[in-house]
């Protein structure tokens, strides 16, 4: 079960966990890990070392039920009829998660995705109450979605490891013009906020997802921070 926070905590539990703890916070462990409680989380999955080969596949998904709708409707870019389709899952306090956003995601994008080769979605998986306002306000940013993803994950250690951690998020939130009304009113919806959870929980009970990043390309399962390299090995005999 996804641990519930009441509305008043929705803001309250952003400052209760360590920094170290949530910036490690990129796999579960054993079945009751399989919610969102920070204090579950266990050693982050290591990012794969670069190279030209692809990496073996960590299993098999159904497509067409991956795709179908959510909780959330997909954030998603790139065509939608592109021979490839790769759906992320990520957590916005993992530190492979920037890292793969930061290095890897600026290249997928220029080379397979803006050419319209890779539909690219991106999914929640929260694994704390930061990672969980982080797409809160993702979310309630409306077009501007992957700006604040972007700026979240690139920033990510700005936030994560603040103590003041609300004060930190606010003034990132400004540059996608947040004002302190309309900040604490996404970070105090409980729909939205349930809404963020049932795409974690759907991620883990029906595709097996138990740490972060994890991609899904055309149906197989690839754990960790692929580098272009990695991408590129996988994709290409597809296109």
């Amino acid at each position: 079960m996804i641990r519930v926070l009441s509305r008043r905590t929705v803001l309250t539990s952003l400052a209760a966990v360590p920094a170290a703890v949530l910036l490690s916070a990129c796999s579960d462990s054993g079945e009751d890990a399989k919610a969102a409680a920070p204090t579950d989380a266990a050693k982050p999955a290591e990012a794969p070392a670069s190279t030209a080969a692809a990496p073996a596949s960590a299993g098999d998904v159904n497509m067409a039920e991956l795709l179908k709708p959510g909780a959330l409707p997909d954030k998603a870019l790139g065509k939608e009829d592109a021979k490839v389709t790769i759906v992320e899952y990520a957590s916005m306090t993992c530190p492979h998660c920037a890292h793969f956003a930061e290095t890897t995601y600026p290249e997928l994008k220029t080379k397979y995705i803006d050419t319209g080769k890779v539909r690219f979605i991106f999914r929640e998986f929260p694994f704390d109450p930061r990672a969980e306002a982080g797409f809160m306000l993702a979310r309630c940013a409306g077009d501007n979605y992957f700006p604040m993803i972007e700026v979240l994950f690139k920033q990510q250690q700005t936030w994560a490891a603040a103590e003041n951690v609300k004060d930190a998020m606010f003034q990132l939130s400004k540059l996608a013009g947040f004002t302190q009304e309309s900040f604490n009113a996404c970070l105090t919806d409980q729909a939205l906020l349930d809404q963020v959870r049932a795409v974690q929980k759907r991620g883990a009970d029906e595709f097996k997802v138990d740490s972060t990043p994890t991609f899904f390309i055309n149906g197989k399962t690839y754990k960790g921070a692929l580098s272009i390299e990695e991408m590129s090995a996988i994709i290409d005999p597809l296109v």
